[in-house]
């Protein structure tokens, strides 16, 4: 509890300092966790309930299958609220790359990293980039990517540029995970002026022609502040 805390209140510290690119006051709450990390999970063959509701036309998609060993990566772990989660699902031979743009999570990974016995299980198989997702290096392709940047709080250009680069890296068959909150864009198009609805209505349709070509489950996390939608893609 006292851990929780503390990485709540460096995650709300580093959202005052930088709230366009955190875009939560509090880290993923465990059931978003979960449902982020789903994919990752059944790769080891947790076929588990992580509650969190599927809905419209996803509710039949079976297991995934992956070849062994993986590699995943997560972008955007913050203060490693869904690593925590990741770290656990993954098999004795998987590879994970951390993208983090925020010095002060990078750190504060690093020390989870060699202090925590989870994390320390993996952590020689674990590498953590301070950087921007375009400018990752190297040019791998990845089995599971999950992604906690808040794509509602970027300009449109920058959405479709990520949006690209996430699922230019999947692997044939990998899975590209990421959530945003429930009706998030709505609520923030009411409340803004007009180019804040115009800048929200194209992110809109960026998301939705990815949709349209790679989704296959959404989830509806209702035990989250606030509630959120997870959007898994099959390349």
């Amino acid at each position: 509890m006292v851990r929780r805390l503390a990485e709540s209140a460096l995650f709300f510290r580093e959202y005052i300092r930088h709230f366009h690119t955190t875009g939560a006051v509090l880290p993923s709450g465990r059931f978003l966790a979960a449902a982020l990390a789903r994919f990752v999970a059944q790769g080891k063959g947790d076929r588990s309930n992580l509650c969190a509701a599927p809905s419209g036309p996803f509710r039949q998609i079976g297991p995934v299958p992956f070849s062994q060993p993986r590699r995943i990566l997560e972008v955007g772990p913050g203060t490693g609220a869904v690593t925590r989660r990741i770290v656990r699902g993954m098999g004795s031979d998987d590879q994970l790359d951390l993208v983090e743009l925020n010095g002060t999570f990078v750190r504060q990974l690093e020390r989870r990293f060699r202090t925590e016995p989870a994390f320390r299980a993996v952590a020689d198989r674990a590498r953590i980039h301070h950087c921007p997702i375009e400018e990752l290096p190297g040019g791998e392709s990845y089995d599971a990517i999950v992604s906690g940047l808040p794509l509602n709080n970027f300009s449109v250009a920058d959405v479709e540029r990520i949006l690209a680069v996430l699922t230019d890296r999947l692997a044939p068959q990998g899975m590209l995970s990421f959530f945003e909150y429930i009706a998030v864009r709505p609520a923030r198009a009411l409340l803004g002026g007009r180019a804040e609805r115009v800048r929200l209505r194209a992110i809109g349709r960026a998301m939705n022609a990815v949709f349209d070509r790679h989704e296959i489950r959404r989830d509806a996390v209702w035990l989250n502040v606030p509630p959120a939608w997870v959007h898994h893609l099959r390349k």
